[in-house]
């Protein structure tokens, strides 16, 4: 089955107030160019899931997010983003901020079909308090340990990047950390990727190259090719994050026109043109910790 779409055919399958998550973490392997696309449709009301960066930014920018559940939103060494900043002091955004730990611990419930799971994460801060909707529970056995019952976090649609993928949906992820993709495409109903590169199946490697698949093909409902479509989020081993381009990013939270004008108004080919092209973000390097 070939599964493969372009950027507005994955956009149309969204609707006005679905709850979509968005894979990656802060500014590492964000599906952006599905994410400017959005930018570029009329979806409104959208719930928005998200270990966040860049993604959650330009969602909030576009007014296109009603509500955002989230553990961060930063850009890694720009602390936090300032259009995410921006809307939620001026309150134009609800929130359910959580725990990095409460994020997981909600997706792999949905993930599991189950309402909640049981966990310790979160005891002892402030995220109970403003969320108090969220509920303890004992323990049946003899220890009647209080646990948070962290509920489900049902997703409607996610996206994703990934470094290479087949047409019937056979993904791979080659960075040192898939962060919690395998959540996010479990959690929702339907999923659609992102990928740098768009091979044949025979492309994808042997048995030694099964570990780089973290969930199978039947998750995956759309795949559009989009090389370079993470930038400006890094995309190992390929390439790093754009910190340059994330500083005029940032900085445009005070003026968006400007920013929206030149980035912005194309289609992903026209944009990766106007970041310098695609050689360009190849020979950025990874960031080192």
């Amino acid at each position: 089955m070939d599964k493969t779409m372009n950027h507005q055919e994955a956009v149309d399958q969204l609707s006005d107030g679905m709850t979509v998550g968005v894979g990656g973490w802060g500014a590492r392997r964000k599906p952006m160019s599905l994410i400017r696309a959005i930018c570029q449709s009329d979806l409104k009301d959208l719930t928005i899931v998200s270990y966040g960066g860049p993604d959650v930014g330009l969602l909030c920018a576009h007014q296109k997010v009603k509500k955002l559940i989230f553990g961060f939103v930063s850009l890694d060494l720009i602390p936090l983003d300032s259009h995410f900043r921006k809307a939620r002091q001026n309150k134009e955004i609800e929130v359910m901020e959580l725990d990095e730990g409460m994020v997981q611990w909600g997706l792999r419930a949905a993930a599991m079909r189950l309402p909640f799971l049981p966990t310790r994460v979160g005891i002892g801060t402030d995220v109970l308090k403003n969320n108090p909707k969220i509920k303890f529970i004992s323990s049946p056995y003899s220890d009647e340990e209080s646990l948070v019952a962290m509920p489900a976090i049902k997703l409607d649609v996610s996206l994703l990047h990934v470094n290479k993928s087949d047409k019937k949906g056979n993904t791979q992820i080659y960075g040192p950390d898939p962060f919690f993709d395998e959540m996010f495409a479990r959690a929702a109903d339907k999923t659609f990727i992102s990928c740098e590169e768009l091979v044949e199946t025979d492309n994808l490697g042997g048995k030694e190259a099964a570990i780089y698949n973290r969930f199978e093909r039947s998750l995956v409902s759309g795949i559009v090719h989009s090389l370079g479509g993470a930038h400006p989020t890094s995309c190992a081993p390929n390439y790093g994050f754009d910190l340059e381009h994330l500083k005029i990013y940032s900085a445009a939270a005070k003026s968006f026109g400007d920013y929206s004008q030149n980035f912005l108004q194309g289609s992903a080919e026209e944009y990766i043109d106007a970041v310098g092209g695609y050689k360009k973000i190849q020979n950025i390097p990874l960031p080192q910790f």
